[in-house]
């Protein structure tokens, strides 16, 4: 690998001191990743959770006695320097502590928002896991990042950061990218006419009407197979129109500056085979509006195939035709038309690869995900119920996967009262007025709240880069 090689070349420092602010379900595996790369020192944890951040370092290898909880910098430093395992309640506790990089993985935009701001004030790297808080002020937060000669990089290991590293590496090959994303999937059994999830949590049967539209899709009928499938599976759709999938995709597209198509994220579902047939310009026989697009298509698989469930991907175009021939009889995935090309990573390896990008960062000074972040796209969030004024609509880390809140993929605008407010902007915050179902949900119907960090780099990421754009 190369990076191993560029790591060998950097004598110092020695070892990549590291923190690591949340330790859920992909903060922990950062955590007992660490012990097994030995550049790699994470025994730093801050969690409201204590008993999580206790439970990630005794996975680690940690003994319980050698675990210290600390309320204080003070307290915390002194830890560190009898080699202790440190964990706080308050991730602002670690700000001044003798670490290079600080990973946040909170999964609540204005803690991960404030978090951030703080790192970097303090001169750390920033490795953001948190997609809800880089959807709204990523590229704000890289822009203090540059100025201060430090990192702020998406993380390897989640979607995002992989899209934007095989966005970049098919571009440095001169390739045109079409389209790129994540992928979805569902379980499709011909035998019964049934769609089911990962996991078997939700079956759907097709109507019989529609049933001919899972057949694979002959020539030309790329369009009108996508549509019907579309309609047949309404319900599946609007389970991946989600906080937590499409923050992933705005982020995405903040990094790689592939837009949103003209009518919006088509969640196309599709064989994997299909999808260069698919997801490909009108002109070539797809279903795209526009070319450099990002997208979330929802794969059918068979019983027995491989899974490619949380995989990425991009489709590109080859200008050099004797180059696009043999890539093409090496098996390469194309549409008809040799056109469009379909390569792909099948999984993704969450905590496990965010080494990487702590090492990049505290090594190398370089981020793993895109080296330039603008707003290219917001989320917006459409009221999935009738809200009444001063209700508050999702809670603190809810609204990823909340039912009453539908999110859209859209091009980024600045805040104003007519203007749809970020997504993750509304959470813990309360109305203004009444929302009534099928309502966007604006900047003037959202009661700003007092001192808040999200609110605050928003409104001075519009003021850098959208006011003057406008």
């Amino acid at each position: 690998m190369i990076y191993q090689h560029l790591f060998d070349r950097v004598k110092e420092p020695a070892v990549v001191r590291a923190a690591l602010i949340g330790s859920g379900s992909f903060g922990a595996p950062v955590a007992t990743q660490a012990r097994l790369l030995p550049r790699l020192d994470l025994r730093v944890i801050a969690d409201a959770n204590i008993a999580a951040a206790r439970s990630a370092f005794l996975a680690a290898g940690a003994a319980e006695e050698d675990i210290a909880i600390c309320d204080s910098p003070q307290a915390a430093r002194r830890a560190m320097e009898s080699g202790k395992w440190v964990v706080a309640e308050d991730g602002l506790v670690l700000m001044d502590l003798p670490l290079h990089v600080i990973v946040t993985a909170v999964g609540v935009p204005e803690a991960a928002a404030r978090y951030a701001h703080e790192a970097l004030r303090h001169g750390k790297h920033v490795v953001c896991v948190d997609k809800e808080a880089d959807s709204v002020v990523g590229p704000f937060l890289k822009r203090l990042a540059d100025r201060a000669g430090v990192v702020f990089t998406t993380d390897d290991g989640d979607q995002p950061g992989l899209v934007m590293g095989l966005v970049s590496w098919a571009r440095a090959l001169g390739f045109e990218v079409l389209c790129a994303g994540h992928f979805h999937e569902l379980l499709y059994s011909p035998q019964q006419s049934t769609l089911t999830t990962s996991g078997g949590g939700r079956s759907l049967l097709i109507p019989p009407a529609s049933r001919g539209a899972f057949e694979p899709i002959p020539e030309g009928g790329a369009s009108h197979y996508a549509e019907a499938r579309r309609r047949a599976t309404a319900d599946w759709e609007a389970l991946q129109q989600n906080g937590d999938s499409l923050a992933h995709l705005a982020v995405t597209a903040n990094g790689t500056g592939l837009v949103p198509d003209a009518s919006g994220v088509h969640f196309p579902l599709a064989r994997l085979q299909e999808l260069p047939e698919v997801l490909c310009p009108q002109e070539d026989g797809g279903i795209l509006h526009a070319r450099g697009v990002v997208e979330l298509p929802t794969v059918l698989r068979t019983e027995g195939a491989p899974s490619v469930d949380g995989g990425v991907f991009v489709i590109v175009s080859n200008a050099d035709e004797r180059s696009r021939q043999l890539m093409i009889a090496k098996g390469l995935m194309t549409n008809r038309a040799g056109s469009a090309m379909l390569i792909y990573r099948p999984h993704h390896l969450c905590g496990a690869e965010t080494a990487i990008s702590i090492l990049c960062a505290g090594l190398l000074r370089i981020p793993t995900g895109a080296s330039t972040l603008l707003p290219v796209a917001d989320l917006s969030a459409t009221a999935g119920r009738d809200f009444a004024a001063g209700e508050i609509p999702s809670g603190p880390g809810r609204s990823r996967t909340d039912p009453s809140l539908r999110p859209a993929v859209i091009p980024a605008a600045p805040l104003a009262d007519d203007n749809p407010l970020p997504f993750f902007m509304l959470e813990t915050n309360r109305l203004a007025v009444d929302v009534p179902k099928g309502t966007v949900i604006t900047r003037r119907m959202v009661v700003p709240p007092p001192d808040s960090a999200l609110w605050s780099l928003r409104q001075q990421q519009d003021e850098t880069f959208l006011t003057a754009r406008e």
